[in-house]
């Protein structure tokens, strides 16, 4: 059975996509922005836009039932590979001890040019 989860993005409907779906025990999260009431969240800050998305996709899977333990992947977008430390210590903080697979690739941009980077999730269900 299919979940389509909802986010709050005026562009779901536009492009026609949804902030996370759930088949059975498998769950994917769509690439997350430091974004708050509408705007970049902590510009100029690799970390905090970092620990903010990491948060909030945590939020997310619990309110599926899951949790940190159950990520089996992330993929980190990111505008400055020079910044990989910062990146890094963040997702090291919610992931030290799980360590699920990761990928860190730097792009030439995200939708907004404040945005430093996009994270996507896959997790699985116990």
């Amino acid at each position: 059975m299919r979940k389509n989860i909802s986010g709050n993005s005026p562009w779901e409907d536009i492009v026609g996509y949804s902030r996370a779906v759930r088949i059975g025990n498998i769950f994917e999260i769509a690439g997350t922005t430091a974004v708050r009431d509408g705007k970049p969240y902590a510009v100029g800050n690799a970390y905090e836009q970092t620990k903010y998305i990491l948060e909030n996709i945590k939020k997310l899977l619990e309110k599926e039932g899951l949790g940190l333990k159950n990520v089996i992947r992330t993929r980190m977008f990111v505008t400055d590979i020079s910044k990989w430390e910062e990146y890094g210590k963040a997702h090291g903080e919610f992931f030290r001890n799980i360590k699920p697979v990761a990928t860190m690739v730097e792009v030439s941009s995200l939708i907004d040019k404040e945005l430093m980077i996009e994270i996507e999730v896959s997790a699985v269900a116990d």
